[in-house]
């Protein structure tokens, strides 16, 4: 162990205690407000269904808390407990050059990983999910999606996890900035490839067919200067009852997703409230935003792995004898999000920022009083708490609490109002 190993273990110890009293508040804050249906809620929410929100967000904080325990006993595994050395050694002993040796120990550590976080992701699927009533994954379709998966990350990531490694050993002091490159490029071609290629793989998109609402969409599309490859329902309920709304990819290829459970709970207008919220992200430019902010974010990653992948302090303190490209990449990828969870309440609140001003550009095209209907039939539909802790959901929630956010969409339509 060296100094960096300390600093390790306290950022570990920092971010996990942070971590769990931010859940010990959300626990207590839900507890205290089970009882009653806030007021602005009151009349479309029943106490029996704010109280099935409650004790699914306490069922899943307490999950969140026991699954955080693990993963971090199984990083300290992997990087002080000597996983990755033996690892590596393994593959060292198997006699590959560079290129072969890091792109094998890449995978196998991703595959093994997976095989390690197994039993949460069955429990969460098969019991709470399936304790109150989301679960709609069978045995089949769970193990089928598992094998596509570790099909995509062989074909798809073993020659991009190569490609990286050969610029690494071939490229001189700026390897990181060409791996970088890469990294844009190949991003922004999945990005818009993902819609036509990768999802159909997962599940079935079937154009639209009720006409009424089609047309009505439509309608909306051209209002908010929208175009797009068509209306698509997925088959979402093959495997939840949640349900949502989305829109993807870009240039030519983008496309408006309903999953088939919201269309079910939804009125006409009140899809179309949701669409226009969907619309005041592409009109507002938040996915070119969130883009330019990930190539940013990405790139100053890059240059300090550029860094610290020549220094054997970092492979040391790590738990790692001998430096190689390939565990440079792979200790990055594992140490990172321990000191970036530090960053996450900023990156919650942009993306909170962009809700807001989406839900006003829908007051704008729309009604705001269907907007309002739709998020709060989504609220009960998927179980969503209306009482979070405010602390803990400044920190890791990417939308408003329920409360906040439907007063914010309220006040907007006192603004739009004639005379307001």
């Amino acid at each position: 162990m060296n100094n960096f190993s300390f600093i390790f273990l306290a950022a570990l110890a920092g971010s996990l205690l942070l971590r769990y009293w931010l859940a010990a508040r959300h626990l207590s804050h839900v507890r205290a407000h089970r009882a009653t249906v806030p007021g602005a809620f009151a009349e479309r929410i029943s106490l029996a269904e704010h109280q099935k929100a409650a004790d699914y967000t306490i069922t899943n904080t307490r999950f969140g808390m026991l699954a955080l325990a693990w993963e971090s006993l199984l990083l300290l595994g992997w990087t002080l407990g000597g996983g990755l050395e033996l690892l590596d050694t393994a593959w060292r002993d198997s006699g590959f050059g560079p290129i072969l040796t890091g792109t094998g120990l890449l995978l196998s550590a991703m595959l093994i990983m997976t095989l390690l976080d197994m039993p949460f992701t069955l429990y969460h699927t098969f019991v709470i999910e399936q304790r109150f009533g989301f679960n709609r994954t069978s045995a089949g379709v769970f193990i089928a999606d598992l094998l596509k998966q570790a099909g995509l990350l062989f074909i798809i990531g073993g020659p991009l996890l190569a490609l990286a490694l050969w610029i690494m050993e071939s490229s001189g002091g700026l390897w990181w900035l060409y791996v970088w490159l890469v990294w844009m490029a190949f991003t922004l071609i999945m990005f818009w490839a993902y819609p036509a290629v990768i999802a159909p793989l997962f599940n079935k998109f079937t154009p639209l067919e009720n006409e009424t609402l089609k047309q009505r969409i439509q309608a909306l599309m051209e209002k908010c200067g929208f175009h797009s490859k068509g209306i698509f329902v997925m088959d979402g309920s093959r495997r939840s009852g949640h349900g949502n709304a989305y829109f993807t990819g870009f240039g030519s290829n983008k496309r408006i997703v309903f999953f088939d459970t919201l269309l079910e709970s939804l009125e006409p207008q009140e899809v179309e409230a949701v669409l226009a919220h969907e619309l005041g992200h592409f009109r507002l430019k938040h996915i070119q935003k969130r883009l330019f902010s990930t190539m940013f974010l990405s790139f100053a990653a890059m240059a300090l792995l550029g860094w610290l992948a020549g220094e054997p302090w970092f492979y040391n303190g790590l738990g790692v004898s001998r430096p190689s490209s390939g565990m440079a990449l792979l200790l990055f990828m594992l140490v990172l999000p321990v000191f970036a969870v530090f960053l996450q309440p900023l990156l919650s609140r942009l993306s909170r920022k962009h809700e807001f001003e989406a839900d006003a550009y829908a007051v704008q095209q729309s009604s705001g009083a269907d907007l309002i209907h739709a998020l709060v039939k989504m609220y009960r539909e998927n179980a969503s708490t209306l009482t979070p802790d405010p602390l803990y959901s400044s920190f890791h929630d990417s939308h408003p609490p329920a409360p906040v956010r439907i007063s914010h969409i309220s006040g907007n339509m006192n603004l739009s109002s004639p005379g307001g």
